[in-house]
């Protein structure tokens, strides 16, 4: 059998301490197909670079003290498992007999050698103290190798492993403290274990057993930076909504309607055109201005903590629910709740929504009674809310309730005529970003962005700009080639090929008139215009054939409304 050398081995090892057929009687290591099992429980056998890999990413990721505490309970858990077979592999023995064990299991399941120096223990009477040595620590091994000699001990997996057994055994808290480790530099790893409160005051290692709920802390963070930003962050500009087009102007007049009222709004919306800017103003233009303004992104939330994270929680409604916690409603009372993506949210959390906006009460998870609440409702999506009310998952009912008022915010395609006061306002705003003095953009890049779709709208074109102004030179514009476009839907290549420039569909002869044309206007030949000039012609003539309609002007031109807007704009030329 593919075991028996392993149990030579271990036997070698400890003599007097268990036999082969102990542990062949409740261990199967399967040469084919099958389970590994100890006892009832699966094992498996893993990499020990794999487990060093998690073990840095657990102390990048929550810090040294965070990640020592889920790696310690990880072996605890491990050595209450262990405790319960030590009981069935030999019922009937002293509690010494029994509980050596577990330094067996430990040594056969790790091949860290286990040498006891002393074991006083009774389990009738509730007395504990042991001492043992490790050599050969795979966790020592797996430290090194990541960080090099420590300050403090290292081997968290055997520790909590040792903990976990004694104290399953003893049925009461035993800590293993280790007082040497091989990662500290020392020979071999020494450890000491007792009763909790034989440490006295030495007894801070007991948090490293206490489990903690990190998504409770950090809503509670979230809540802390919420609170704070109402207090230090400057409040809301109209001017923040950048734009003077009719489309733009017709959404600030809807909402000008309804600011003051208590009317539920729907603000819907591609991804980026500023829903969240819009709300606010509706905010900060209402009767609610002087109370909270509280914003909740419904799908940055996950689902099992979206209901706790609005209605807030009640202490004990579920395992780490350690205090009562209001949630976003109650902190919104008197002011207005910005739901964000609200078709992200979960069944449950629709049907409590849909019971707010019916009787204006909230109840918190594990709470049995009803909290009034005054607030106003500004919902967002960027999906079709009605597409989603025919596929079911959004409730009918919630989407009338929500539906009272909606408002469509245009895509930045469909108002292009903003984007040069656009580029102004980022230019400004990035230029003190990144103290750089940006004096505009170059004709080409205008040209371009003009021409490009914004399939990310505002929020695409603002790092346009800011990539634009970090690859700029101070002083200078922005030129084409230090934009950067997304490629969805192709619109790169579309740009190019609708260049306001166009391609010349003529025959040889009439290319190479305009060839000699250009010649001569370029060396002043004769008494040929200059450029800007023989464009003002252009345009003017543009115009005045279509009556003064610019829209009209642009399509005889081959060329955007937007970009005749631009360059009537630049030479000067009066639109009417």
């Amino acid at each position: 059998m593919p075991i028996s050398l392993l149990f030579i081995h271990l036997n070698k090892l400890n003599q007097n301490l268990i036999e082969p057929e102990e542990l062949s009687s409740v261990f199967n290591l399967p040469g084919g197909e099958g389970d590994i099992t100890l006892g009832k429980e699966r094992m498996i056998l893993l990499n020990i670079q794999a487990m060093a890999s998690f073990r840095k990413e657990l102390i990048e990721n929550f810090g040294l003290d965070r990640a020592r505490g889920l790696i310690t309970r990880l072996g605890y858990a491990a050595g209450e498992k262990d405790a319960v077979l030590a009981r069935e592999l030999r019922p009937d023995a002293s509690d010494a007999d029994a509980f050596n064990i577990g330094p067996l299991l430990h040594q056969f399941e790790t091949g860290v050698e286990v040498t006891e120096i002393k074991l006083e223990m009774s389990v009738a009477k509730g007395s504990f103290y042991a001492e043992y040595l490790w050599n050969n620590s795979f966790e020592t091994k797996m430290y090194f190798d990541l960080y090099g000699i420590s300050q403090d001990p290292v081997c968290w997996i055997q520790i909590g492993y040792a903990s976990g057994y004694a104290s399953a055994f003893m049925d009461k808290f035993i800590v293993f403290k280790e007082v040497e480790c091989a990662g500290m530099g020392e020979k071999k790893c020494r450890i000491v274990g007792k009763p909790i409160e034989d440490w006295g005051s030495d007894n801070k290692h007991a948090s490293y057993y206490k489990p903690e709920h990190f998504a409770d802390q950090m809503l509670e963070l979230q809540n802390q930076v919420d609170k704070l930003r109402l207090n230090v962050e400057p409040g809301y500009e109209i001017s923040n909504i950048i734009g003077n087009s009719k489309k733009l102007q017709h959404v600030h007049k809807m909402l000008d309607h309804v600011a003051k009222s208590q009317v539920t709004i729907l603000l819907s919306g591609e991804t980026g055109v500023g829903k969240d800017l819009f709300a606010r103003k509706i905010h900060d233009t209402s009767n609610r201005k002087k109370a909270p303004f509280v914003a909740v992104n419904c799908a940055a939330i996950p689902e099992e903590l979206i209901e706790s994270e609005l209605f807030g929680v009640e202490k004990g409604a579920y395992t780490g629910a350690q205090k009562s916690r209001p949630g976003k409603f109650e902190r919104a009372h008197g002011g207005t709740l910005f739901l964000d993506e609200v078709s992200e949210l979960s069944e449950g959390a629709q049907a409590k929504l849909l019971r707010v906006l019916q009787n204006h009460e909230i109840e918190r998870v594990g709470d049995t009674r009803s909290r009034r609440i005054d607030v106003r409702i500004v919902a967002a999506t960027n999906s079709d809310l009605e597409t989603s009310v025919k596929e079911e998952s959004f409730r009918k009912d919630l989407f009338f309730r929500l539906n009272v008022y909606p408002v469509v915010i245009p895509a930045l395609r469909d108002h292009k005529e903003d984007i040069p006061v656009l580029i102004d306002h980022f230019i400004k705003k990035s230029g003190i970003k990144y103290n750089k003095l940006v004096t505009g953009v170059e004709d080409d890049a205008m040209e371009s962005m003009l021409n490009y779709s914004w399939p990310g709208n505002v929020r695409e074109f603002e790092n346009v700009i800011e990539r634009g102004i970090i690859l700029s030179e101070n002083n200078s514009k922005i030129k084409l080639s230090s934009l950067v476009f997304s490629t969805f839907d192709g619109s790169i290549d579309r740009r190019k090929e609708n260049s306001s420039m166009g391609s010349v569909k003529s025959n040889n002869n009439t290319a190479i008139e305009l060839h000699e044309y250009a010649e001569k206007m370029l060396h002043k030949e004769g008494n040929f215009p200059g450029f800007e000039q023989l464009e003002a012609e252009i345009l003017k003539t543009a115009m005045k054939n279509a009556k003064g309609n610019l829209s009209a002007a642009a399509r005889s031109l081959d060329i955007t409304r937007p970009q005749l807007a631009y360059r009537l704009k630049k030479l000067g030329i009066d639109p009417d």
